[in-house]
């Protein structure tokens, strides 16, 4: 019989669980490594896909749910012998018609953006030729470069691939642009043009686009659904606007002190930045000291 864990730890990785250098500390590893050891599931939780997580990340014994995608795929990644899986157990894709009427109405403005789909990445290639023109971060340009496919124009590629394949969608579309505001005007006018999407932010330059329900907080209360774990009994640790959603869900929200201010306002709890262990340092408060370790 399958074991209830003590609780869920949710934990964003960009500004959150890995550090300003995108490293996991020894700090961080040492107190997720006990919690897990006294019950707890540890569940890395991402906008990105989760072959594009860190391999540091994707490498930790202890973790066996991730959820990714800010929340379009929660998935089973290791077995109970331990073993590697890929096991996607529920999520929230938007419509690939729709998906590809909000890139149409993307192509006018001066953004560049690409989508995930089949928990890959795609970007049409002219866009991708633009990428160290436009994204200021030195990580995620070579994120970009590294994990984006490119593809000859991503509206018709995605009418294609997903056309020919029953049931498939898309999981997210995001964008980036260097006009600060359109960024923020377009962060509430989207969900108005195109009800039922979400959008959401991760890095000062970009938006994230879901189905209303492929958020991090409904990915986190549906996860603690499946495994047995009362609501009460989850963590979550975040630090930008897509994480929102599971600091309001979790039992315990914490947001990081580099954490965006409407994340602070959400949280219950402020613990230290990311290159300060701040993952640590609430691990050891709300987990740790209440199991005796």
């Amino acid at each position: 019989m399958r074991k209830v864990p003590a609780g869920i730890i949710a934990l964003d990785l960009d500004g959150t669980l890995l550090n300003s250098a995108k490293e996991l500390s020894p700090g961080n590893f040492a107190a997720l490594k006990a919690a897990s050891e006294a019950g707890w599931a540890v569940v890395p939780t991402t906008g990105r896909f989760y072959g594009g997580m860190p391999d540091v990340i994707r490498q930790l014994p202890f973790v066996h749910y991730a959820i990714t995608i800010n929340g379009a795929a929660v998935m089973k990644v290791r077995d109970e012998a331990g073993e590697p899986c890929m096991d996607t157990l529920c999520g929230a894709e938007m419509p690939w018609q729709q998906a590809v009427d909000i890139m149409a109405w993307l192509d006018d403005k001066p953004v560049l953006y690409d989508c995930y789909m089949d928990n890959a990445a795609w970007m049409t290639s002219a866009l991708k030729d633009q990428v160290d023109a436009v994204i200021e971060d030195a990580k995620i340009r070579k994120m970009y470069h590294d994990l984006r496919r490119p593809v000859p124009e991503l509206k018709a590629f995605v009418a294609e691939y997903c056309g020919g394949r029953p049931g498939m969608n898309v999981q997210k579309i995001q964008f980036f642009t260097r006009d600060m505001e359109l960024r923020s005007r377009l962060l509430t006018e989207i969900p108005q043009v195109f009800p039922g999407i979400l959008a959401t932010s991760s890095s000062p330059q970009n938006i994230e686009l879901n189905q209303m329900n492929a958020n991090k907080g409904q990915a986190l209360l549906d996860l603690a659904d499946r495994l047995g774990v009362p609501h009460e009994k989850t963590i979550a640790f975040g630090d930008g606007l897509n994480d929102i959603t599971m600091i309001r869900a979790a039992g315990i929200g914490i947001a990081m002190e580099n954490a965006e201010p409407a994340v602070k306002a959400a949280a219950d709890w402020i613990t230290a930045s990311c290159d300060e262990d701040g993952v640590a340092a609430g691990v050891e408060r709300f987990v740790l000291s209440q199991s005796g370790r």
